[in-house]
């Protein structure tokens, strides 16, 4: 049951100020059995400090067992219940990076990929290429297709391997299955309607498939960016905003389009960030510049989550450091309500998304006794805010930040 309904009642705008901090993808694995995940082996000072004064806990941010892509574990980190509101990749980025996206449009996410000379999958982001390189291909791609089975072809540049379609101008459906076979060493897939039925959905794969083979042709001649894998196709949504339901002055704080397309789906103002994506001094900054002009912000690092899907234990461990060491910033700022959690688990061994649950830390003034003394999975299972949902946060912040009346007589 949503208790949208009960919370728009009793939430109530106040002067106090959360921080909720994202760090994407922060749960993880030992590398060997017995060992440490990479929370656990990064040298967290601040962190440490900061649990031995919190309460700490484990979430799951749809179900157990249940693998989330980022979307849903943003969308239930906000409250939204993640089942009741989907959305999918290529919305939330087409909204993130602004691109015209218009009712009865489809957007599409794209990950630029190295296909060998049989067509299978080497590289599922081609690499990593800079934002410098995509625009270079992407404006190739602009310059040589803009219609496909009499669809308007729109693309942009998202990041890295990222780039956005928006499909256009042609009876189209979102409820298509995706292209990317999610591994290597396999050809790319093709797109279906997930009923043979939806004849607008029908359309969409058919535009997609051509559409692959036509950004193949195009691509012939570049040495590692040579084909496309599509993921999340989706129209535009509308969703219940967080100052209708919350009663909050939202904001985020945000680097990647998608993440940012999430919040403003919500709602949230989208601060302008200046810096690079694995950069997270310049997030700080902005932060720090419109403090006075929020009491809610989201605050989102990306890199503990690519550095987990490159199955780089040791360079995950030190985005885990960077950040601790950008804490004390943080707290300076005195949030009235502090969390920090992830929207999901990449564990590095794994190399992708996990279904296991995420540490979670709550650090406000109405706190209980807590045993936990680290930010890791071994200390959160220990603390006393247990294993939640993670729609169970957003009551939890807004309780502890003194916004939420009492329910009932």
């Amino acid at each position: 049951m949503s208790l949208f309904p009960i919370l728009e009642e009793i939430s109530q705008p106040t002067p106090s100020k959360i921080l909720f901090v994202v760090l994407d993808g922060i749960g993880g694995l030992p590398r060997q059995p017995g060992g440490p995940t990479e929370l656990a082996a990064a040298q967290t000072p601040n962190l440490d400090a900061l649990a031995k004064q919190s309460m700490l806990g484990l979430q799951y941010p749809v179900a157990p067992g249940i693998a989330p892509g980022s979307g849903p574990g943003h969308l239930s980190l906000f409250g939204y219940d993640p089942i009741r509101y989907q959305v999918g990749r290529g919305a939330l980025s087409a909204i993130g990076i602004g691109a015209e996206f218009r009712e009865g449009d489809v957007g599409v996410r794209g990950n630029f990929a190295t296909l060998d000379a049989a067509g299978r999958v080497a590289d599922r982001r081609a690499g990593r290429p800079s934002n410098e390189e995509n625009v270079r291909v992407v404006g190739k791609l602009k310059a040589a297709i803009q219609e496909v089975e009499g669809a308007r072809v729109s693309f942009y540049t998202e990041s890295e391997h990222r780039f956005v379609v928006i499909l256009s101008g042609a009876e189209l459906g979102e409820k298509v299955s995706d292209t990317d076979p999610q591994k290597t060493g396999v050809e790319p897939l093709r797109a279906h309607p997930h009923d043979p039925a939806d004849a607008a959905s029908a359309r969409t794969a058919a535009v997609l498939n051509a559409l692959s083979a036509r950004i193949r042709e195009a691509l012939a001649g570049e040495p590692t960016i040579n084909g496309a894998l599509f993921r999340g196709i989706s129209e535009r949504p509308k969703f219940p905003s967080m100052q209708q339901v919350y009663k909050l002055n939202p904001a985020c704080v945000a680097s990647y389009p998608m993440y940012k397309g999430v919040a403003s789906l919500v709602g949230m103002r989208v601060l302008e960030v200046v810096g690079e994506e694995d950069a997270p001094e310049g997030k700080v900054k902005a932060l720090q510049a419109h403090w006075a002009e929020h009491d809610f912000f989201y605050l989102h690092f990306k890199k503990t989550d690519s550095t987990g899907e490159d199955g780089d234990f040791d360079a995950k461990v030190h985005k885990v450091e960077l950040f601790d060491r950008l804490l004390p910033e943080l707290l300076a700022l005195k949030p009235d309500v502090l969390v920090i959690t992830g929207d999901h688990s990449t564990p590095s061994v794994l190399k992708a998304h996990s279904w296991h649950p995420v540490p979670v830390l709550l650090h406000g003034p109405y706190l209980r006794n807590d045993p936990a003394q680290r930010f890791t999975e071994d200390e959160a299972a220990r603390g006393t805010l247990g294993t939640l949902r993670g729609t169970d946060l957003m009551p939890l912040m807004l309780a502890h930040a003194g916004k939420l009346q009492k329910f009932g007589a």
